[in-house]
């Protein structure tokens, strides 16, 4: 005879199979289409579904970072510049000495000298330093220009005027006429370090005109305080490396840290015989572009009529053994005009420089180059020998 309790054990076993048959069954649907059945999600993919857009959140701010952030931020700043110049060339027909002085075919031949006149159009790039307009580039890219059209990244086109330029320094100032404009903010050249992020932006190959937006290329900072001989009159003096690439057409166009502070303007490349990057592009040091840019905007040049008033003569072993000296490198002074700036500054014949605003002197033409780059009311400070003992002093660069 079985018991009420086993009975009851019965029950519950049946009710729990009743519950566990309908729940099976409910796993599957009956797809109205076309009668298939399909499993719904389970809770761990239903899970997964709510999580899904946060997972895509969490996936795209992944991708910001400093360097994202600091291109958003100087995109807008950065222009596309198309100029236009009048290159003169002269012509001598290479015929016309047969007929020199010939009263008749002289008459019938072309003029010894004939001048052409030609039409060049070239590009660059620039960024925006206010918002009232003001534009930085290179001198070789506008310094010469009859015309000059700004590109913007909305599209917009203006006529700049070049407000002034200094092709010693290669840096040129250009001035459209709008405000409320983007603009970009000067970071300190003298403060950064080598394999830090740098980002050039700008025009290469007039990709700008493509699109309107500036390319951005990426690396670090290669190297810092190079000196190159002079090109075409321009003095390129304590240069930034970099292996962000830079290409015909980024001339101008800023290098910017991580914080999106610009740090140079990018000017040349190396190109190792070839015809593109091949990661060894330099740029102008901002710091040296701040110290010219108001002179820019007061006189549209800058003046370097100055003198020193001092001769000076490289030294060599045997001056360097008559003064005492165990390092034969510097530069001796042998000739002070009176009253000049040397002179009151406290120079005296026989002293030997050794140091000129921070860079080593090791002959006249690093004292040359050292000298050049500055501009009338600088102060030119020296680290001299005198007496075996070193000394320092500032010379006014008076006109």
């Amino acid at each position: 005879m079985i018991s009420r309790k086993t009975l009851n054990y019965k029950r519950i076993g049946l009710c729990v199979l009743l519950v566990l048959l309908s729940a099976c069954k409910s796993g599957y649907q009956e797809n109205e289409t076309n009668g298939s059945k399909e499993k719904p999600y389970s809770d761990s993919n239903a899970l997964y579904a709510q999580q899904t857009p946060q997972a895509n959140q969490n996936l795209y701010n992944s991708r910001q970072n400093a360097i994202t952030r600091a291109v958003e931020f100087a995109s807008p700043a950065v222009v596309g510049i198309n100029v236009t110049e009048i290159r003169q060339y002269q012509y001598r027909d290479p015929l016309s000495w047969f007929w020199k002085n010939d009263p008749f075919f002289e008459h019938f031949m072309r003029p010894k000298n004939r001048v052409y006149r030609q039409e060049v159009k070239g590009l660059g790039s620039g960024f925006i330093i206010s918002g009232d307009g003001y534009i930085l580039t290179n001198s070789h890219v506008a310094g010469n220009a009859s015309k000059i059209v700004v590109t913007m990244t909305d599209g917009r086109r203006f006529d700049a005027e070049l407000v002034g330029t200094d092709q010693l320094t290669d840096i040129a100032l250009l001035k459209i006429e709008e405000t409320g404009l983007p603009h970009l903010k000067f970071g300190n050249s003298d403060d950064i370090i080598v394999g830090e992020w740098a980002i050039a932006m700008g025009n290469p190959f007039g990709l700008f005109d493509i699109n309107e937006k500036p390319s951005v290329t990426v690396g670090v900072i290669s190297s810092m305080g190079l000196n190159f001989p002079d090109v075409d009159n321009r003095s390129y003096r304590d240069m930034i490396q970099t292996d962000a690439s830079i290409n015909s057409g980024n001339s101008g166009g800023p290098l910017l840290n991580a914080s999106a502070e610009v740090i140079g303007m990018n000017t040349f490349i190396y190109t190792g015989g070839g015809k593109g990057s091949i990661g060894i592009g330099f740029a102008l040091p901002i710091n040296r572009v701040k110290a010219i840019l108001e002179d820019l905007k007061a006189h549209g040049k800058i003046d370097r009529t100055f003198r020193t008033g001092i001769s000076v003569q490289t030294l060599n072993k045997r001056l360097a053994a008559i003064f005492g000296l165990d390092n034969a490198e510097g530069v001796i002074v042998a000739e002070i005009e009176s009253s000049s700036a040397g002179q009151k500054a406290g120079l005296k014949v026989g002293d030997i420089i050794i140091e000129a605003n921070g860079d080593n002197i090791k002959n006249d033409q690093d004292l040359t180059f050292a000298i050049r780059g500055l501009k009338a009311g600088d102060f030119l400070s020296l680290k001299i020998v005198r007496d075996k003992k070193t000394k320092l002093i500032k010379v006014k660069l008076e006109k």
